[in-house]
């Protein structure tokens, strides 16, 4: 087996972490977006339950064979901080070996654009052979439930995401727009009658997403504070295992008795078009629900703290507002610039294995090998984008992966975008004058979370 060497060993401030992205949707939660800006393995793996581990002051090991082994004890980072770690393995080491606080043994951690592009759709590694294995990861125990569409592989995967696209047609996406639309609006009204300073974090950017999702769901109005306690019990670090296994245990049996309230209904949100495709035999009940649970908790969760990024970006960087608030038609590639940007999230989120030896980047790695790729490295790819660490509204055309890529690339992409936008464009027009209440480094992030954003958003107009 062949190996690259490291050219230094990581300090403890070395390990943080901040990868792959993944705003919305199943996949999404899968690998990381979303934005929704929801991406792919958002909620694939939950929150990093500890900083550290038996090497984690060490930096990085030599295994057995001499071969590098970098400790990645992925602490908390706060803002637009970009992990060092990261940064170093992507201009140094891109196809480098590490160890995740939990699990067992070691992972291959691909950086560069067009190797996380070449892992992400080449056969030869697999999301389905992971399920079963305690692969070295962040968390203490997987989110995703068997059978989930991010454990599959095509044509499992294939014959899943296509029951999902039913959900995310034009004439439903168009409804959703029109939605969100008035969702905002009242949202903002309920700001405007609570007066500065305000707290966009619990009047704004969690109960948006979270409206959203549900009404794609069919999830009644009245079940959304469960749908919340739920989804910040799995994805919390504070909550524990135990807790965590309970919560996505009632998530689930609440989705199979609203799939099986929906055979036959003929209504066109997500549960009903579940309930079809378990009619027809396209999907198994534990395929749908498993479905159903990943696409609640990444469609809330993961826009919930990537809109909030936006934001705080937006009013951290009062030249760029300046621009976009005078140029509106600039949004769509403003958003997708931001979702390029922005360090939503720490660390990873699901592997993959190797299912016979493959190079990568110069690097062979053997079969049977877990392997995770960066998102948000790639995002950051010098080769890719010119001076990758600057945000600049006048790239054009963005080719990021901040949705994933290839078979997990996330299909709610689409509304996550049009959460994005309209959040964005309805919060300035309403509040034109609208900044941080309080200085930018008394900004309180959360601690323990897979996507990364504030605690609290206070503004003030």
């Amino acid at each position: 087996m062949t190996t690259t060497t490291n050219t230094g060993t990581p300090g403890p401030s070395d390990a943080a972490g901040a990868p792959d992205v993944a705003p919305g949707g199943p996949d999404a939660t899968a690998e990381g977006p979303h934005a929704t800006a929801g991406g792919p393995d958002a909620t694939a793996e939950g929150p990093h339950a500890t900083a550290g581990g038996p090497d984690a002051t060490a930096g990085g090991a030599d295994d057995a064979a001499g071969s590098r082994v970098h400790f990645w004890a992925v602490p908390d980072l706060t803002g637009l901080d970009f992990d060092p770690l990261l940064a170093r393995l992507l201009h140094e080491e891109p196809v480098a070996r590490i160890r995740l606080p939990h699990g067992e043994g070691h992972a291959w951690l691909v950086t560069r654009y067009e190797d996380v592009k070449f892992v992400s759709v080449d056969p030869r590694f697999s999301r389905q052979a992971v399920y079963g294995r305690s692969v070295t990861r962040l968390a203490p125990h997987f989110i995703p439930m068997e059978g989930a569409v991010g454990f599959a592989d095509p044509p499992d995967h294939t014959r899943m995401r296509r029951v999902v696209a039913r959900a995310f047609s034009a004439r439903a996406l168009r409804a959703l727009r029109e939605h969100a639309q008035d969702v905002m609006d009242r949202l903002l009204d309920r700001v405007e009658r609570h007066g500065p300073p305000a707290d966009l974090m619990e009047l704004v950017n969690r109960p948006f997403p979270l409206a959203m999702v549900s009404e794609l769901m069919g999830v009644p109005e009245g079940d959304q504070p469960l749908m919340a306690r739920w989804s910040d019990t799995i994805l919390s670090a504070g909550s524990g295992r135990e807790a965590a296994e309970k919560a996505k245990a009632e998530l689930a049996r609440y989705f199979a008795e609203l799939i099986g309230r929906s055979h036959g209904t003929g209504k066109e949100f997500l549960a009903a078009v579940l309930a079809d495709a378990v009619d027809d035999a396209t999907l198994d009940e534990r395929e749908a629900v498993g479905l159903a649970v990943l696409i609640q908790i990444g469609g809330a969760h993961a826009v919930r703290n990537n809109s909030a990024n936006m934001v705080y970006t937006l009013l951290t960087h009062p030249g760029h507002l300046a621009r976009l608030r005078a140029e509106p038609d600039l949004l769509p590639q403003a958003v997708d610039e931001l979702l390029r940007y922005i360090p939503h999230r720490n660390a990873v989120g699901l592997s993959r294995i190797a299912l016979e030896d493959v190079e990568v980047g110069g690097v062979l790695i053997p079969e049977g090998d877990p392997v995770y790729v960066s998102y948000l490295t790639a995002n950051r790819d010098p080769a890719v984008f010119a001076e990758p660490e600057r945000l600049d509204f006048d790239r054009g055309y963005v080719p990021h992966v901040a949705f994933g890529h290839g078979p997990h690339y996330c299909p709610g992409s689409a509304l996550a975008r049009i959460e994005s936008e309209i959040l964005l464009d309805t919060l300035w027009t309403r509040f034109p004058g609208l900044r941080l209440a309080v200085p930018e480094d008394e900004i309180r992030w959360q601690r323990g979370a897979l996507i990364r954003g504030p605690e609290t958003l206070p503004v003030t107009w």
